[in-house]
């Protein structure tokens, strides 16, 4: 595995793009996007403003009655993206997953758990683990080895349903 120039925050009309798809959630059209995305309700971590973004499920993780124990998301463009420093902040928002809104918290992956993720996703998922790589500045192989170092450098933040 090899590490690329790590991509930085898009700004001005790439931003503008990437931030489509909350319109879809706002007309209620969420479900257009299926189980691979989630539209992420948070808190500002000065301004305390709801926030949102839509982002790409790594991992969804369920409990024996089918109903989701967490989703797993990756901070594409680091630590340093406004929602992943806003979770890190206040560690509660709001998930929507189609249809589907639930409170959940934030819980910060370590960097083995990373590697464990990325390496069980890319075997898994082949084509996506190596464009999510690519996405994110890591030339890998397509092996199980190169997945697993890759996902050590990336920050996965698992979004665990509130109980109760």
């Amino acid at each position: 595995m090899r590490i690329n120039e790590r991509p930085t925050s898009p700004t001005g009309f790439k931003r503008r793009f990437l931030r489509m798809p909350i319109q879809l959630y706002r007309w209620h059209l969420g479900g257009l996007l299926g189980h691979r995305f989630l539209l992420l309700e948070h808190l500002g971590r000065r301004s305390g403003k709801t926030r949102q973004v839509v982002l790409d499920v790594v991992n969804h993780d369920e409990v024996g009655d089918g109903a989701p124990d967490g989703y797993v998301v990756a901070a594409g463009f680091g630590t340093k993206s406004d929602w992943y420093r806003n979770l890190t902040a206040h560690p509660r928002a709001r998930v929507q997953v189609g249809r589907r809104t639930v409170d959940v918290e934030a819980d910060f992956l370590g960097t083995e758990e990373g590697g464990d993720l990325m390496a069980r996703y890319g075997t898994e998922h082949p084509k996506l683990g190596l464009r999510l790589c690519t996405t994110m500045g890591f030339d890998v192989d397509g092996s199980a080895a190169d997945f697993r170092e890759a996902g050590r450098h990336i920050h996965f933040v698992r979004l665990r349903p509130v109980r109760g």
